[in-house]
């Protein structure tokens, strides 16, 4: 793509990941933390991958005046996200509205940071249409628990689910919550969408492209 967006005189934007900080020492993040990540484990393949698609970007930029733009993008949801996509959010909406077990990673006292879709466009174009061209965090900097998400799943789809608790991912990040300074100072951006109004726009959507005996209801 790189290549291609040389060839044909274009901007390229690269979509990162708050996962470049893997399971961060430094809370918020900025922009200019390196990350602590294991770059053995797991998880490794992602994020290191991001890590290099950044590294071949500003290459292609440094070397060859590429314009380019990277946004590190934190933890995004909204209206058609598959549904069956291993996402915290989808996972607990689907097992509430089936009022099947919650089923947390963990103790549900890690953090995340959750932003809607409709925030994430406004940003990634605003960036596109900046002279910024260093990475920018963009995400919802107000942190949950995410036993905290799974209680307001809970409470917004009136589900009798239990919440169950399995043994946490190796290197699962503890905190995540973006340091949004950069965007606000330079693509004059913040999310507007609330968790819980981001939620209940992303219910109404779900219980549309479920069937009702999906859901437990006959």
């Amino acid at each position: 793509m790189l290549g291609l967006a040389r060839r044909t005189h274009s901007k390229i934007l690269f979509a990162s990941t708050s996962e470049v900080y893997g399971d961060p020492e430094v809370h918020p993040q900025p922009e200019s933390y390196w990350g602590h990540v294991n770059p053995i484990g797991p998880r490794a393949c992602y994020d290191e991958s991001k890590r290099l698609g950044e590294t071949m970007t500003y290459a292609y930029a440094r070397y060859l005046n590429l314009p380019v733009r990277v946004a590190r993008i934190f933890n995004t949801y909204g209206p058609r996200m598959q549904i069956n996509d291993g996402r915290v959010v989808t996972n607990f909406i689907t097992q509430a509205l089936n009022n099947e077990s919650i089923t947390v990673y963990g103790t549900g006292q890690q953090t995340r940071s959750f932003q809607f879709i409709s925030d994430l466009i406004e940003g990634l174009v605003r960036l596109m249409e900046s002279n910024y061209t260093l990475p920018v965090n963009l995400g919802n900097p107000v942190e949950f628990t995410v036993n905290e998400l799974a209680s307001i799943v809970k409470n917004f789809t009136g589900s009798s689910s239990e919440v169950i608790y399995q043994p946490s991912p190796i290197d699962d990040p503890q905190r995540r919550q973006p340091d949004i300074s950069t965007a606000m100072k330079y693509l004059d951006w913040k999310p507007v969408v609330s968790l819980q109004e981001g939620l209940r726009r992303t219910l109404v959507y779900f219980k549309d492209i479920l069937r009702p005996s999906d859901y437990g209801v006959n």
